[in-house]
């Protein structure tokens, strides 16, 4: 009977923690969001999944050898969808893959798989939304060595 007790003891928090099909999807709409109002150049998408107070990053290794964090805020990244963003990737190369790594009560992990990149966003729910609050992303090989001039 103890050991029972303690098998219901451990599941406990993770049924109080677990998420509805609502949570998930509204996370995944959060994502898509990002990742298509890129794609789109659509700034309206592109703020509506964004927190006010958003930080994206990358490390990016300098001439110098260096590795450096590059940052851009929410406001940045509207504008830059707002002049484009990455509507010039053609439509067979836009990469959209979305994956929910873990939720946790207001909290997400989501990877998204992207055209050059990866990103890693901290989604939170905020007000009763899910909004992206952090970003850490990372360029694929490929596409450093394109961009470096060793590529197509």
């Amino acid at each position: 009977m103890r050991n029972l007790f303690w098998i219901a003891a451990a599941l406990l928090p993770a049924a109080a923690a677990a998420q509805t099909a609502a949570d998930s999807a509204a996370i995944i709409a959060t994502a898509h969001d990002y990742i298509d109002g890129w794609y789109e150049g659509n700034a309206e998408r592109m703020e509506r999944s964004l927190h006010g107070d958003l930080a994206k990053r990358i490390v990016m290794r300098g001439r110098n050898g260096k590795d450096a964090v590059q940052h851009q805020t929410a406001a940045m990244l509207v504008a830059g969808t707002g002049r484009g963003g990455g509507s010039n990737v053609p439509l067979d190369q836009r990469r959209n893959d979305v994956s929910i790594l873990s939720i946790f009560e207001n909290a997400a992990m989501v990877r998204i798989e992207a055209s050059d990149w990866v990103d890693f966003l901290q989604v939170g729910k905020v007000d009763d939304r899910w909004v992206i609050i952090n970003v850490l992303w990372a360029f694929r090989p490929e596409a450093l060595e394109r961009m470096r001039g060793g590529g197509r």
